[in-house]
């Protein structure tokens, strides 16, 4: 009998404890969501939980934000199936957050409100520039939801022994309708609850199975990865560079794109930077970022217990029965462990984790829909604040059931593999933007619409025909099509130089006359805070 049947047979046998858990903790969340939905007066609350939160626990909600499904099951399966390949994706994550904190938190704080697109309108046309971010934050978080949503079914069909398709796609779609609750109801002050807590758990859970990991190897990190390689039967090669990029010149080069996008999507992504308005300064956006990348950083560390763990405590044919991916990896580990009750602990924590992010996105999205796209075009900024926060509300509605969608095609696709595309989107169209119109003078109307579309439509069309949609038997999303010519799996390499390249023609090519005065404003306030909201 497989490992994968095992654990669907004990999660069976402590199916009543399973379900409590993780009806325990989906009630406990929404009560807060239900408390924090009576607290929001107003926009600010909604979209910036009334900038009330410390730095620490914006720190705290970062990572919450942040260390999701892709995280917690896809880097576990990554380096479980692929070795040393697996753990650039934990190297990456966390790298990133270096631009994050250097180039974007602080100023952003100091000169936007509730999105990104309250950056680029500050010195540009508004209607054009918040048209291109409204439409760039809800395709990133789509690609980003993604993710979570193919993390959600995977989890919760192995906990409930479900194996058959049409009961995958209920959890999706089920997954979706709790998300859509968490948001419309609670908003920014709900959703940064839930993410604080879910990251006090996630924590707690992974610190607990890497110590009883390395309890199994007499706390020898050694020994541990001698015996992954052992286990791999491919040897010491499992623990070197190359078994997955690095066969032939095609994965050489998905390396760097892959490299580009995780280093270069943080500083790009939406349900992130609208992160850096709940807390009421600069000082404090910057301490929350400090706060983050010391409690990511630890998490990260973990992933190398947890991955390399399940590489030599389980048989890699078991995890790729149970997922092709590998996104049951952790889950597997933690019954190996600790046996039912771990299992069920751990995944309920992993859910968790979905949970909370896919809040995070949504939320992003119907805030960017509704202040840049609804108040500001659509309205022409006579929008009342009421009427603000019911367009957010209809449009987490309207996000969740494309997410559910498009969840039902991507329940087989590595987690970690997604969301690295969410990051290459992000990268090629946010990033470049934002940077322009912070600290380049001459940058333009017509660079920022060049630069966002351009870089949004070059990597949702390599993505489109790329090994991810079709042609690969295991791992594709549509099995049994082949229309790829695009070879690698991440556009980032082409995409994002495009973006940024674009950006600049269009500046330099624009017949538009910088504003001068008002890019020495914006520069006084992105550094001093000066007249900050």
């Amino acid at each position: 009998m497989s490992l994968h049947q095992l654990a669907v047979e004990s999660a069976s046998d402590h199916r009543p404890l399973i379900i409590t858990l993780f009806s325990v903790f989906v009630a406990a969340t929404l009560g807060i969501t239900v408390w924090a939905g009576r607290q929001t007066k107003d926009a600010t609350d909604f979209y910036a939980g009334g900038r009330s939160f410390s730095g620490f626990q914006n720190g705290l909600a970062i990572s919450g934000d942040y260390m999701s499904a892709a995280s917690f099951l896809g880097i576990a399966g990554a380096i479980a199936l692929t070795g040393y390949d697996g753990f650039l994706y934990s190297i990456g994550f966390l790298v990133a957050w270096l631009v994050a904190l250097l180039l974007v938190a602080e100023p952003l704080r100091n000169t936007g409100r509730y999105t990104m697109g309250d950056v680029l309108a500050y010195r540009m046309r508004q209607r054009p520039v918040r048209t291109a971010a409204g439409v760039s934050t809800i395709v990133v978080s789509i690609f980003y939801l993604l993710a979570q949503m193919a993390g959600a079914g995977v989890l919760v069909s192995l906990l409930l022994g479900i194996t058959n398709e049409a009961g995958k796609i209920l959890i999706v779609v089920l997954v979706g309708v709790v998300m859509i609750l968490y948001v419309s109801i609670g908003g920014m002050k709900g959703t940064t609850w839930v993410q604080m807590v879910k990251a006090v758990m996630l924590i707690a859970g992974a610190l607990l199975m890497t110590f009883l990991v390395l309890l199994k190897f007499d706390f020898n990190v050694s020994q541990l990865l001698g015996e992954a390689a052992k286990n791999s039967k491919i040897g010491h090669a499992f623990l070197e560079p190359g078994l997955k990029y690095g066969a032939t010149g095609t994965t050489k080069l998905d390396f760097i794109s892959l490299g580009l996008a995780l280093v270069l999507g943080t500083a790009g992504l939406p349900h992130i930077l609208i992160r850096f308005y709940t807390v009421p300064t600069a000082k404090a956006a910057r301490k929350s970022v400090n706060w983050a990348i010391g409690i990511i950083g630890v998490f990260y560390l973990m992933t190398i217990a947890l991955g390399f763990g399940a590489a030599a405590l389980l048989n890699g044919d078991d995890i790729r029965k149970s997922n092709p991916a590998g996104n049951t990896a952790a889950p597997l580990l933690a019954e190996e462990l600790g046996g039912p009750v771990l299992l069920a602990v751990i995944s309920a924590v992993a859910f968790a984790t979905i949970l909370a992010v896919v809040a995070g996105l949504t939320l992003a999205s119907s805030s960017s829909f509704a202040h840049d796209l609804y108040a500001n075009v659509i309205r022409k900024g006579e929008a009342t604040q009421e009427e603000e926060v019911r367009a957010a509300r209809w449009a987490t509605v309207g996000i969740g059931i494309v997410a559910i969608v498009l969840g039902v095609f991507a329940r087989d696709l590595n987690v970690a593999g997604l969301v690295a595309l969410a990051f290459a989107v992000a990268a090629s169209a946010n990033l470049p933007t934002i940077l322009y119109s912070l600290f380049w003078k001459r940058f333009t109307t017509q660079g920022a619409l060049w630069s966002i579309y351009g870089g949004l439509a070059s990597s949702v069309f390599l993505v489109l025909f790329s090994p991810v949609v079709s042609g690969n038997p295991k791992s594709s999303m549509f099995k049994g099509v082949d229309f790829h010519w695009f070879p690698l799996e991440n556009p980032g390499l082409i995409s994002i130089p495009l973006g940024f390249l674009l950006g600049w023609v269009g500046s330099l090519l624009s017949k538009e006359k910088p504003d001068n005065a008002k890019y020495a404003e914006l520069e006084v306030r992105s550094l001093t805070g000066y007249g900050a909201h």
